[in-house]
């Protein structure tokens, strides 16, 4: 059973502790938090790789490989997402509990004193970052950047998005732009950390069975020492579509993509989310959805059909691959289990089924310290953390009349279709 602190640092800047028994290893992250910008998701996004290259205390790659050896092989890896119209970047150390070192020595602290010197005294030079490093991980975030254009399936998502929200903050994507990022000096990433430091809004998470007054007490006094003045971003949400945008791709693919982006009337912090959330898992979020049977099985109209719902946004998505002379075929019968179910053609099992997989996911995320970690990551904005057991109890509680009212909620935005020319 984890149990779970959090207490405020620093002006905008919270930690939370979740303390669980049942594990050798502890966790640290350190989430960043800024509004998303197409000014500078890039820079962010190249400051975030860059911070986990070396610091002051470790000036190079081999130096910092070297300290997380000598912590009984710690790990330090870095991330970048987006939370609805927030840019999330996410250094993230782990190691063994302290209760397991052998000389008593707390990892702990080394690991929060690591995070620290890497996020507030990085290995710069003239004011500025290392140019060997900037370029290194420029390369990277291009890389990257080619391959989600050659993985069709995350670049047709990120066309319907593109396509959808092409007047809002949540078009950007997480890392920007090539453009932006290729424009980028060490200087203009020196400034763009600074500004980091003193407007994001920090998240410290801890996973461990030890105390973490340790860390708290590293991150604390490195907090005390520079001046804050935190900016949170508020998401835009758009509760209704209103006639459907239809956008077709072509290109050469050995199989067509579409995805449709859907308006679910409901985003945090409201209460429907939960009933949506279960909505959205019965029409294509487990092996017993209706696409999953109705759709792929029985009409044989697609390879793969899911749908998936971001509860920030308030935008509910159909992701699917399909024979080009399939398309309209699909649609059409996407369109048609979502009637069903605005009509109230559920079944018992249907429900059921659901409600045991869902909480089932939730239990089975709770078997590792990263599974934790992801758990109560993922509610960082919902305002408060809530249990598996809490959970699992609003999602068991959700009624058919409520998952109907949920689906009627639904308006169809943006369809995006990428076809074989």
């Amino acid at each position: 059973m984890s149990q779970t602190q959090r207490i405020r640092l620093a002006d905008g800047v919270q930690f939370s502790a979740v303390r669980d028994s049942r594990f050798k290893t502890m966790k640290l992250s350190a989430n960043i938090i800024v509004p998303l910008s197409a000014e500078t998701a890039s820079a962010n996004a190249l400051i975030c790789g860059v911070l986990s290259r070396s610091c002051k205390a470790y000036p190079d790659f081999t130096a910092l490989s070297k300290k997380l050896s000598s912590l009984y092989g710690a790990d330090l890896n870095v991330s970048i997402r987006k939370s609805g119209d927030n840019q999330v970047l996410t250094l993230s150390a782990s190691g063994l509990d302290d209760r397991y070192t052998l000389g008593g020595e707390s990892v702990a602290r080394e690991l929060s004193q690591l995070l620290c010197g890497v996020i507030f005294e990085p290995n710069l030079k003239d004011n500025a970052f290392l140019e060997e490093e900037v370029e290194q991980e420029r390369r990277q975030l291009l890389d990257l950047i080619d391959s989600e254009f050659n993985e069709k399936r995350i670049y047709a998502n990120a066309q319907l998005v593109k396509y959808m929200c092409q007047n809002e903050v949540f078009g950007i994507k997480r890392y920007g732009t090539a453009e932006k990022i290729k424009e980028a000096t060490p200087q203009s990433l020196y400034a763009a950390w600074q500004q980091l430091l003193k407007t994001a809004v920090f998240e410290i998470l801890y996973i461990g069975d030890s105390a973490p007054d340790k860390a708290i007490e590293v991150f604390a006094e490195a907090f005390g020492r520079i001046d804050r003045a935190p900016v949170a971003a508020q998401t835009e949400v758009i509760r209704r579509a209103d006639e459907p945008k239809h956008i077709t791709e072509e290109m050469s693919v050995a199989q067509s993509k579409l995805v449709m982006g859907f308006r679910a009337g409901t985003a945090l912090p409201d209460r429907e989310i939960y009933a949506t959330n279960l909505m959205c898992a019965i029409l294509g979020g487990t092996a017993n959805s209706k696409l999953f049977c109705n759709v792929r099985e029985k009409q044989s109209l697609c390879y793969y059909c899911s749908s998936r719902y971001d509860k920030m946004k308030g935008i509910l998505f159909i992701d699917s691959g399909v024979e080009g002379e399939n398309i309209e075929k699909l649609e059409a019968g996407v369109m048609h289990e979502i009637e069903d179910m605005q009509n109230g053609v559920i079944t018992d099992f249907e429900i059921e089924a659901t409600k045991m997989a869902i909480v089932n996911a939730y239990h089975t995320s709770n078997d590792t310290v990263s599974g934790i970690e992801s758990w109560y990551m993922a509610q960082l904005f919902d305002g408060s953390f809530k249990s598996i057991e809490e959970m699992a109890a609003i999602i068991n509680a959700v009624t058919k009349e409520e998952i109907v009212a949920a689906a009627n909620r639904l308006t169809l935005d943006t369809v995006y279709v990428l076809k074989n020319r």
